[in-house]
């Protein structure tokens, strides 16, 4: 698991928060702008997905569920400190398990901010199918659903998500299209297939479904780099920016933060990113403004999936 990562490597890196396993100086990256602030509505799902990244399923609740209260605290404070914030993203678990979740999406909309939800598409979704076109209504020009499909073929789709997973989620797509939501998709990319064979897939998906998504583009239709925190992957460096030909302010944790909900906690943690939600070292304090610092770079996912991959779960 993601909280054990640190004590079970055996090369010696990813250790330090300063300094890499070869000594030099670690990259870090400043938080130029709060763009997106993401919530964790919670680990629970009604699905348990083969490599899930934060490894959600329906017993799964070190992170549980975040009230509505408690998110419009953190839409406060953005508030009253005129950060800026563009959009709220909506991530899990499943957000639509959480019976809090209708009402502080709506309470972000109301407020002016974009919304983007991260959902599989499926029954807790439709189950809550009235009050979301009810916003799509009120707030169609700043709601967006993400909707995760890892392949845009059922066997490998169900590979991922488990059997009976693709039915569901393909009645839910088309139910979005029918109604108009702005609908992005997600994929994954570790079939063996270049990003052309895999946009020339999900291409022939999306005409199928009646989806209005560019599968050309990078955000309408991400395809996200695979992570493995075992795997043989380098350090990055201060030097690797130029290296690499990296702008740092480019990386996800230069303008999003995550809020979450931990197990016995007695109010939510802000963190510095959406993939690392167990590993403490990344917990930045309970306020936005506590979570304003920098982020070193002390972690696989960091290089692999962020640096090297390219990788942003938002716009930011």
């Amino acid at each position: 698991m993601q909280a054990d990562m640190l004590t079970i490597r055996t090369d010696g890196k990813f250790v330090d928060p300063n300094i890499t396993a070869k000594g030099e100086q670690r990259a870090y990256v400043d938080l130029k702008q709060l763009s997106t602030l993401w919530i964790n509505t919670g680990t629970l799902c009604n699905l348990t997905c083969a490599a899930c990244y934060i490894e959600s399923s329906p017993r799964n609740d070190r992170l549980v569920y975040i009230t509505a209260a408690e998110v419009a605290a953190y839409l406060d404070e953005i508030e009253r400190d005129g950060l800026g914030t563009e959009e709220i993203g909506f991530t899990g678990g499943e957000p639509f398990v959480n019976p809090d979740f209708m009402t502080m999406a709506e309470d972000a909309l109301v407020r002016g901010f974009r919304v983007m939800i991260l959902t599989n598409a499926m029954r807790p979704m439709m189950k809550c199918a009235d009050g979301l076109l009810d916003l799509q209504v009120r707030y169609p020009e700043r709601l967006t659903l993400r909707v995760s499909v890892d392949h845009y073929t059922k066997l490998r789709h169900q590979m991922e998500r488990g059997a009976r997973s693709w039915d569901p989620m393909i009645k839910g797509l088309r139910w979005l299209a029918e109604h108009r939501f702005t609908v992005h998709l997600a994929g994954r990319t570790y079939w063996n297939e270049d990003a052309a064979k895999l946009r020339e897939g999900y291409r022939a998906f999306i005409a199928d479904l009646g989806l209005k998504v560019d599968a050309e583009d990078p955000l309408q239709m991400v395809l996200f780099p695979e992570m493995d925190e075992k795997a043989e992957v380098p350090e990055i460096t201060t030097a690797c920016w130029d290296i690499l030909d990296v702008d740092p302010a480019g990386v996800m944790c230069a303008s999003s933060r995550m809020v979450v909900k931990r197990k016995g906690a007695d109010k939510p943690a802000v963190i510095a990113c959406t993939l690392l939600p167990y590993d403490t070292q990344f917990e930045m304090g309970e306020t936005l403004a506590q979570a304003a610092g920098a982020v070193k770079l002390n972690h696989p996912h960091c290089a692999k999936f962020c640096v090297l991959g390219g990788g942003s779960c938002s716009k930011g």
